[in-house]
């Protein structure tokens, strides 16, 4: 196949020659790049992401590409990055959005607000930490999460002795996968507004507590936010401390920064992998870890080979586009998850309802469902959710998609997965 060569029919005079000099296009696209290994692209300083298929795609623009060209690869335009924007997503009065109907972090956090005002008896609302910006003075936010139960004496306590098991949901830890956000709030408003009148639905908060951080990363939202019908391809929080590189550019991916086997992702503080200083450098990942450790006991032994006992209770989904897959530990390591096969089977039932691909992808260290799984033994997964291309495809697909096709394919799963949470590891 025919390298994409970078240049469009854009042009400029040179000076004093007349002779005319054709421009980059500064569009983004997702690269097709056959051949290529995603650690050594990612060392090189490519926006890496995988493909619906597995495929190795590279985000950015034309001098991406002719980077890629001159390194010996062969990239292939496979999609555009900003989809047409379809006008009318929100329909309240004075909610904050953009792209089409995305709600801005402020607006997640107004409605776990507006949730807790509406079914007190159902929710319990708690500040567990703060963001990079707000740690700084510099505005920034609270990061929130919401108890979702019947409520009677004890429940949506922090702490790890519960009476109910708990299934958590986390959402938007990269700022840019718009409709994760989105996605758990359609699992909020679902089992809020559903309790009482749907049987499936009424009998999960009867028996267990669901818990849901709709936006781990809400300083990264605003920065992805402030690109308005183009939103900007901001992945990690807002650190720029000592950054030489602007936004889309700084910042610590948070999916790179627990504490459990941290160390091996990107070290470039201007790369998309960029793991931090230290494991747990960031605000944002301290506060979700010690939020975990306050739902969970430790249910899990120390070693690594060591599996959680087929008693342990506790489900935890953590939403991310895209490519269509459920990935269950390990992500730092190759080796197989001593839990593989227990993983793998509620991985499956999970898969029965959205079609996605179980499989373990051991290329990542420091992830959150490496930490909540390594440390507390809970049955823990990544869900990538999307498609790989049209309207719905990558981080920024139509807002229509949401409620067209990515909450009736994933509503199931969720389901599934909170029902687990009493005994996730039973056959």
């Amino acid at each position: 196949m025919k390298a994409w060569t970078g240049l469009v029919a854009t042009a400029l005079l040179l000076p004093g020659s007349g002779a005319l000099a054709a421009q980059p296009d500064t569009t983004p696209y997702y690269w097709q790049v056959p051949g290529a290994g995603e650690r050594v692209l990612e060392a090189a300083g490519f926006d890496v992401e995988h493909g619906v298929d597995g495929t190795v795609q590279v985000v950015g623009d034309s001098r991406v590409a002719d980077r890629l060209t001159a390194l010996g690869y062969r990239p292939r335009k496979f999609d555009a990055v900003y989809k047409p924007v379809v006008p009318g997503g929100a329909s309240d009065i004075g909610v904050q959005t953009f792209y089409g109907g995305y709600r801005t972090a402020a607006e997640h956090d107004r409605r776990l607000t507006d949730v807790a005002a509406a079914f007190p008896a159902l929710t319990q609302v708690y500040d567990i930490g703060d963001s990079w910006r707000r740690t700084r003075g510099q505005g920034g936010h609270d990061i929130k999460a919401i108890c979702i139960t019947r409520k009677q004496a004890g429940d949506c306590a922090l702490s790890p002795n519960s009476a109910k098991p708990r299934f958590a949901m986390i959402a938007q830890i990269h700022a840019r996968e718009l409709a994760t956000g989105e996605l758990a709030w359609r699992w909020i408003d679902h089992v809020t507004r559903g309790y009482g009148t749907d049987a499936e639905v009424t009998s999960i908060p009867d028996t267990t507590e669901l818990w849901v951080v709709p936006v781990v990363n809400p300083d990264g939202v605003d920065i992805v936010a402030s690109g308005g019908s183009r939103p900007l391809m901001q992945r990690k929080n807002a650190n720029d401390t000592g950054a030489s590189c602007s936004a889309p550019g700084y910042g610590v991916d948070l999916n790179r920064n627990s504490t459990f086997k941290w160390g091996g992702a990107g070290t470039s503080r201007c790369g998309e992998t960029y793991q931090g200083t230290a494991a747990g450098s960031e605000p944002e990942t301290r506060a979700v870890e010690a939020w975990f450790k306050q739902l969970f006991p430790d249910q899990r032994g120390p070693g690594d080979t060591e599996p959680a006992p087929v008693t342990t209770r506790g489900v935890m989904i953590t939403v991310h586009s895209y490519g269509n897959l459920v990935m269950p530990p390990w992500g730092w390591t190759w080796n197989a998850n001593p839990n593989a096969s227990q993983l793998a089977a509620l991985g499956g039932k999970m898969a029965a309802s959205n079609g996605y691909t179980v499989v373990a992808e051991g290329d990542t260290t420091g992830t959150t469902d490496d930490f909540t799984h390594g440390n507390l033994g809970i049955a823990s997964y990544t869900f990538e959710i999307g498609s790989g291309s049209g309207s719905c495809g990558g981080f920024f697909p139509q807002y229509s998609c949401v409620d067209s096709l990515f909450w009736p394919r994933n509503k199931g799963a969720f389901l599934t997965a909170a029902k687990a949470a009493r005994a996730p590891y039973a056959s």
